[in-house]
Order: C-alpha cells, then structure tokens, then sequence
C-alpha cells in the first residue's frame, strides 16, 4: 500500500538541490495562469528534467519510480491486462503479488485515481502504481505485447463479434477483403501508422514487411543490420489489407499483384518531412514490401563527416579538384556511394561551376546542382541523357550508377571531352573497377586515359559510447584484421553491451571505410598492359594504397567499432597478409608514419 507524504512538489525539489527558489517561484505563478500542473510547468520552462519530477511525484505520493530499461515481463502477468487496455490508459503490468493479490502496474500519473479505479473495476484486481517514464512504458509495452498489439487485438475481437473464429481458410493464403472498405479500416490505417512511428522510433533505414506460409514478418534496419519487429500472430489474417493500405498510400495498383511495383510516399514525422520509397514483389504467399525511408530535410553530409582518414581525406580532395577524369566509387548496395558523390559535389559546388545529376531517383536535393531524374518508361534512360548533356554546357557530371556498357561509353567520353564525371560501380575493391569497365567493353587504353581515382567503402556500425565495455579478443581474429603486424596487447579493443540510448543493439549509427586509389604513370601502365585487379592494386602497393581492412583496423584501434563488424563487411584479400603488411609498412615508413 502506497504511503503519500505531506511535503509539496516543490519542497521535494528544493530540498534535493533540483531547483532554484526563483525558478521555483517563476514556475509557480506560470503554472496559476496557465492552468498547468507544476511538474509540467518545469519541465515546459527547461528547470528540470522530467526524470526528476517523476521520481519527486513518487516520493511525494509514496509509491515506487521504476526505470524499464531491459524489462521482460512475465508473459503470465501481461495476460492479466489486455493489450488494448494498457494502450488506452498507457500502462503496463509489471509484477503481481499473488501473497498479498496485488498488481503493480507501471503508470505515468500516480495521482490520476480514475485510471487506477477504472484498472481496479476492469481487472478485478487491487491496483498499486510504479511510477515510470511515458517513453519508458510506451517501448516496453511494444516489446511486451508487439507493435500495434492493441489494434490487431481490436480488429480480432470485431472479426469473432461478426462470427468468423478462425477455424476455415487455407493457412497462409491471403486474408480475401472488400479492397474499397479495406483501405478505408480505421484499425488497418492505425496500425500500418505505428509500424513506420516504430522505425522512425528506431531510427530505421528501411521497412520490410514479408510474408511467409504461416506469418508476417516485420522487419526494421538499423545501422545496416535487419532486426525482426515484435508482431502478433494475428497479424498474418489481415496480411493482403495490410499490403493493400500501403500500397494506396505510395499510389500502387492494389489489383495488380503478379507484377513488383515502385511508388513513393511523402509523410511529416516529428516537424521534419520524408520521402518513403516503397518496391512490391510477388511471393508464392502474398506480395513482400520494402520501404526505404529518406529524409528531405536531412543536412547533405560533408568529406569532414564521413568516417575519411586525414590520409584518404586529402587524396580525395586532390582527385575532386582534377579539371576532368572520372572518379569512380565502388562497393555493394547499401555502402553509401551515393552519401559520398553527394559530399565530393557539396565540396565543390561554387557559382563558377555548372554541376549536373543524372540519377536515379533523386535521393536528395543539392541547392545550385541541375539534377536530372531518369525515366525509363519514356526512355529517359542514364545513356541517352548523357548523350545529349553537353549542350547544357557543364563543368561537372555526376552520374547516379554505370551500369551497362552504353552508359560506361557515355561517361568516360563526357570525361575525355574535359570534363570532371563522378559515378558509382558495383565492384568487389577500388582496383577491381578496371577490370569491370574492360568487361563492359571499354578498351583498357580509354580506361587508362579517363580514370582519375576509384575508391572503395563499406559502412560499418559505430559502437554505442554509452554502454561499450573493454575486452580482449581472440589473436586469431586480431590477426586477420592487425594489417600493420601492431602488438595486440598496446591496443584496447571494445565489445557491444546493449542499453536503452543504442535500443539494446551496442551500436548507434555508422561510419564508413575506404580504400583509395589515385592513377599515376606506374598504374596507367599497367591498365594498357591489360593486368588482372591485383596486379593492379600490387603496383598501387608501392604508391601508397592503402587496403580497406586497413582503415577498418585504425577505427577498432581508436575504439570507434569492433573486429567483427570490419570482418562483417570486408573480404580477404587475394594477397598475402605479410606482402600487404610489408608494402604498408614501407609506404609509412617514407611518409614518416603520417595518415
């Protein structure tokens, strides 16, 4: 039984050094005229941290403050509250007592007696509030219960009030709705809501939403990597309206389900607005959807932010000043090229010169930069504007990806009549964009004359500063990654934890690393010459490359991420460890040890 205390909000406070006495006083006569409680009125003025106030509430009133963080309650206790009752009145069953029968149930408002007397009436159980944090309960309650476990319960009630209990049906065939009225559900719009809220919540990059046999799997990535949604079972019945709801929100076809389809919302999200690209494809059990989410209002990254060593940093700002050339950037999708075409054109983008975009789609908008979206349904393809781009008269092109031998013909003309080309590959390495150029049909002597510089990069996940712990890893991992032969035991490497800031993952955001080469005379060679990819980066060996793994091996140095995530996203490479550790070493050595 909870014990309430005599002493005021504000003597609590004031007592604990919370407070000053005149914003105390200030925060007093505010909250007479606006009819606000004290508490809100503090927190509304920046006085105190609602932490604070919460954990001064519970003491005033004599009941517990409770931190959520990691909470797995007892799936037994969660079934004493249904899940559309702890959404409507935001609590969440924490503990029952059986000894004494009560019910101790996380809730923002100890003091608002009509939620616990309504708790007590519903339940029929005795009711004690454990004072936690809105945020707090709303996350638990999600992990407890799954995203939008209230409305599917909501939706499942109506569907056995109209007498269907579940029992017919092909499992795993689609839920059959009226498309006209499934669109317009009310319980439908609100959950698809609080899927994407969800991601924003998690800060997710892409939303991928896939049907199997016997469910639907809701699945947000996070800092590169997929992290399965806490979803209710009964999600699957109501699978194809789902769908269907995104699919009128992006303007898909919600007939057309044989085809993949391509759309686009635009949606407002905590004051900023954002562009969700939504892609459907037919599976044998309903259609899958991803949706990558893209901010409009996002700062455009500059060279400084993106994870460049003071080393490659300086290289790429040569290449990007070369009068003409191309410069190409490589790696698989999802590497961040374009972030990095995006931060090289920012770099350069004065009023003397004309800069023109070829993408596709246009994934942000660079203010002074003529961007041009291609359209290949009217055979506005990335050839055919490239073909005819020379009369706009540019000093700069950037093309959003070479992807087919016209386009590579294109653009290293464009570089061959002077001009700076920047462009995207899909290759393995830096040095590998050679020979995938030659296999596009470009003669090696093109390649030679045209290309300035080829840098490659992955993204690997930054290690959460909050709750990083300190380890020692297995030599063996160590080795294949210490790319300088470095005593391990003068390094200190970190581990992922897990805790509320990074959302339990021990990561929180990304970083990327490079590999970068400059063409000179020794390499240009050895492009005509027609050599494989690593005899290539073996000559760029004696010219101051540096291979990916690394880069990678100087940020787990610097405690900026972990061996296995540069493992994650890196490949052995074709020479030998002791060869690229002595080329390196000698490299440094002339360079006085300088990055």
């Amino acid at each position: 039984m909870i014990r309430a205390t005599t002493k005021e909000l504000g003597l609590i406070l004031s007592e604990k050094g919370l407070v000053d006495p005149n914003d105390l006083d200030a925060a007093v006569r505010d909250s007479h005229k606006t009819g606000l409680r004290l508490g809100e009125t503090l927190i509304k003025m920046g006085f105190v941290e609602e932490e604070q106030i919460m954990m001064a509430v519970a003491e005033q009133v004599g009941a517990p403050f409770r931190k959520l963080t990691g909470f797995q309650p007892d799936p037994q206790v969660l079934d004493m509250v249904p899940v559309r009752v702890a959404s409507h009145y935001n609590v969440l069953p924490l503990e029952y007592d059986e000894d004494m029968g009560v019910l101790h149930v996380a809730i923002v408002d100890p003091l608002d007696f009509h939620v616990l007397d309504e708790l007590r009436r519903l339940l029929g159980l005795e009711v004690e509030p454990v004072v936690c944090l809105r945020e707090e309960i709303e996350k638990a309650r999600n992990r407890a219960y799954g995203v939008g476990g209230d409305t599917i319960r909501d939706m499942e009630d109506e569907r056995l009030e109209e007498g269907d209990d579940g029992e017919d049906g092909i499992i795993g065939g689609d839920f059959e709705i009226d498309e006209e009225a499934g669109h317009e559900d009310a319980s439908i719009v609100k959950f698809v809501n609080q899927v994407v809220k969800e991601a924003f919540r998690d800060r997710a990059t892409d939303i991928h939403v896939e049907p199997f046999e016997r469910e639907l799997r809701v699945r947000y990535r996070i800092d590169g990597v997929l992290y399965e949604a806490p979803i209710p079972p009964a999600i699957k019945r109501y699978q194809q309206a789902i769908i269907s709801r995104i699919k009128i929100m992006s303007d898909l076809n919600i007939a057309e389900r044989r085809l993949p389809q391509d759309g686009k919302i635009k949606l407002k999200m905590q004051g900023k607005e954002f562009d969700l690209r939504v892609s459907t494809v037919p599976t044998p059990y309903g259609e899958s959807c991803a949706i990558r989410i893209l901010s409009r209002d996002s700062e455009l990254c500059t060279l400084d932010r993106l994870g460049f060593s003071e080393y490659h940093k300086g290289l790429m700002r040569e290449m990007i000043q070369k009068p003409h050339g191309v410069i190409f950037i490589t790696g698989p999708t999802g590497s961040g090229k374009s972030t990095t075409l995006y931060a090289s054109l920012t770099e350069i983008n004065t009023p003397e010169r004309k800069i023109i975009t070829v993408e596709d789609p246009i994934e942000y908008r660079i203010p002074g930069v003529t961007q041009i979206q291609v359209n290949p349904g009217i055979d506005l393809t990335f050839a055919r504007i490239l073909r005819t781009l020379l009369r706009q008269d540019p000093d700069v092109i950037m093309v959003g990806e070479t992807r087919d031998p016209e386009t590579a013909r294109a653009t290293i003309a464009n570089a061959m009549t002077g001009h700076l080309v920047f462009s995207t590959l899909h290759t393995n390495d830096a040095c590998s964009a050679v020979t995938r150029l030659e296999d596009m049909g470009i003669e090696p002597f093109l390649v030679a004359s045209s290309v300035e510089g080829m840098v490659a990069q992955r993204l690997v996940r930054v290690l959460c500063t909050e709750c990083k712990t300190p380890y020692k890893p297995d030599p063996r991992m160590v080795a294949q990654v210490n790319m300088t032969r470095a005593n391990p035991d003068d390094i200190e490497f970190f581990r992922p934890v897990g805790c509320e800031a990074c959302r339990y993952t021990g990561f929180k955001g990304r970083t990327a690393v490079h590999e970068m080469v400059k063409m000179n005379e020794g390499l240009r060679r050895q492009v005509v010459a027609g050599s494989s990819a690593s005899e290539i980066k073996r000559e760029a060996l004696l010219h101051g490359f540096k291979p990916i793994r690394y880069d990678g091996w100087n940020k787990i140095k610097e405690g900026h991420t972990t061996i296995e995530e540069v493992l994650r996203v890196t490949m052995e490479d074709e020479l030998s460890g002791e060869e690229m550790a002595e080329a390196i070493g000698m490299s440094e050595a002339e360079s006085g040890g300088k990055e």
